[in-house]
């Protein structure tokens, strides 16, 4: 079973990467974030015609995450915790597997810079209550995988330079503090069970010949439960994606399990 997660930055924009990559990999799940549409505006037609049942949780302009699925989900839209809280940036679902299920959260965690304003009180706000959610669906036991754009730099290793990011939101000391937080209720980071090296990154700036001099940095992560990480054979950095014409600036990233 492949499991993927990309931050497309606007659906519509990117709709013929997004089409390409369901053909050429043909993930069994794609979590997709940053959609930057509504759920009326999303385009069923050209994803459906890939094979994929899709759940949206949209906004105009703004956010935005789905799941794409083959085989048919049950679905729950939005982060518990706040109900006034209306951004798009959560989805879960169950998928059908073999004779069971695994669940699915597709993520968008907020950026929260500058880190001197509300939009960083929110990042923390909103990683608190994931990580309530989070130890809640722990206890069901079952094989779960938290997948997305977490906008967390976890360690110096998954950024070029850590001195270019230290007064970043998505390398404050806090930010990362909140995300082992999360890790330390008993998920596995996927590419550091698979691997300690450095320099696997999963976004690229637009500017500054980011993309061309490799400074990138790892905020794309898939968090599995102690079920899912029993179950994981290799992780997959489709870092080519960066290099299509007028792509993204995150690439896929997918899990098998078995």
């Amino acid at each position: 079973m492949q499991i993927a997660t990309w931050n497309v930055n606007s659906v519509r924009q990117r709709l013929e990467h997004l089409t390409r990559y369901l053909r050429d990999v043909n993930p069994d799940v794609l979590c997709l974030q940053e959609l930057k549409c509504t759920d009326e505006a999303f385009p069923y037609n050209e994803v459906e015609s890939c094979g994929y049942n899709v759940a949206v949780h949209g906004q105009k302009g703004f956010n935005g995450v789905a799941i794409l699925s083959k085989a048919p989900i049950e679905v729950t839209r939005g982060l518990p915790g706040n109900p006034d809280d209306l951004h798009a940036r959560y989805i879960e679902a169950l998928v059908p597997h073999n004779d069971g299920v695994v669940r699915v959260g597709c993520l968008y965690l907020p950026n929260g810079n500058p880190p001197e304003t509300d939009k960083y009180s929110y990042k923390l706000a909103w990683m608190d209550r994931l990580i309530a959610h989070a130890e809640k669906l722990l206890a069901y036991e079952e094989p779960l995988v938290l997948a997305g754009d977490y906008n967390v730099i976890p360690e110096p290793r998954d950024c070029y330079d850590p001195a270019a990011w230290a007064g970043d939101a998505l390398f404050l000391p806090r930010t990362r503090e909140k995300f082992r937080a999360l890790i330390n209720l008993g998920f596995t980071d996927a590419l550091r069970a698979t691997s300690d090296a450095a320099g696997l990154y999963t976004f690229w700036d637009y500017q500054a010949g980011c993309w061309q001099r490799d400074k990138g940095i790892r905020i794309d992560h898939l968090l599995l439960s102690p079920r899912a990480a029993d179950r994981l054979v290799r992780i997959t950095i489709d870092k080519d994606r960066r290099g299509e014409d007028k792509p993204s600036d995150h690439v896929p990233v997918r899990i098998e399990l078995t």
